[in-house]
C-alpha cells in the first residue's frame, strides 16, 4: 500500500514538473483495499487540448490541470511585478567603500571641494575618490526598492510609494499609539 501511494506521488511530481513519462509507466495506479473506497474516474479531454500541450496535458488528472494553471498564472503575475527603484542619494566607492553623499559633498574631507548639495551627475568628470583616488566609474548608486507593481505606486494616499521599513514603522507605529490610547483609558479612573 505504501510502496503503491509512494509510486502514485512519484508520477504525479513528474507530471507536474513537466517531464514526459514513458508511454510504459501509468501514473493512475490505483489499489482498492477495500469495497467502500470510491473509485476516481478522469474526464475525456477533448483533441483541442492535446494539440495545444504536446507534454499530455490530455492524459493529467483535473487536479494535476488545476494545479499546472495556478504555476502558470503565478509565474505570469511574477513577470509582470516591477519593483521601483528610489535613489537614496548616496553613491558608494566599490574600492574602498567610502559613501558620497550629495548632501554633505566632500568639503568635510582634506582637499574636499564639492560643496554640500551637490548632485553626481554634476560632478567634474576628473573627480576622484578622496580616500583611494578611485575614478568617478567607480561608484555605485544606492537605491531602495519598493515592493509592488510599478504602475500601482501613485495610488492609494502615498503609502504605496513607502519602503518597507517606512511601512512597517506606519503599522507598528499606529499600535502602539493605540495602546497607549486604550491604557490611557485606566488613568481616567
Amino acid at each position: 500500500m505504501i510502496y503503491l501511494r509512494f509510486i502514485t506521488l512519484v508520477c504525479t511530481i513528474i507530471s507536474i514538473n513537466g517531464f514526459a513519462l514513458p508511454r510504459s509507466i501509468d501514473c493512475k495506479i490505483k489499489s482498492s483495499l477495500f469495497m467502500s473506497d470510491p473509485v476516481e474516474t478522469t474526464p475525456e479531454t477533448s483533441s483541442a487540448e492535446s494539440e495545444e500541450d504536446p507534454m499530455g496535458m490530455a492524459s493529467m488528472d483535473a487536479e494535476t490541470r488545476k494545479a499546472m494553471e495556478k504555476q502558470r498564472r503565478a509565474d505570469e503575475l511574477r513577470a509582470q511585478e516591477v519593483f521601483m527603484k528610489k535613489s537614496t542619494g548616496k553613491f558608494d566607492c566599490t574600492n574602498c567603500g567610502w559613501v558620497y553623499d550629495e548632501t554633505k559633498g566632500d568639503s568635510m574631507m582634506i582637499g574636499g571641494q564639492i560643496k554640500p548639495g551637490t548632485p553626481f551627475a554634476e560632478l567634474p568628470s576628473n573627480w576622484r575618490c578622496p580616500v583611494c583616488r578611485a575614478s568617478k566609474d567607480s561608484f555605485e548608486e544606492d537605491v531602495i526598492e519598493i515592493p509592488g507593481f510599478e504602475v500601482n505606486q501613485g495610488y492609494g494616499f502615498g503609502t504605496n510609494s513607502m519602503t518597507a521599513g517606512q511601512k512597517s514603522g506606519l503599522i507598528f507605529g499606529g499600535l502602539a499609539f493605540f495602546f497607549l490610547l486604550f491604557l490611557s483609558g485606566y488613568a481616567l479612573n
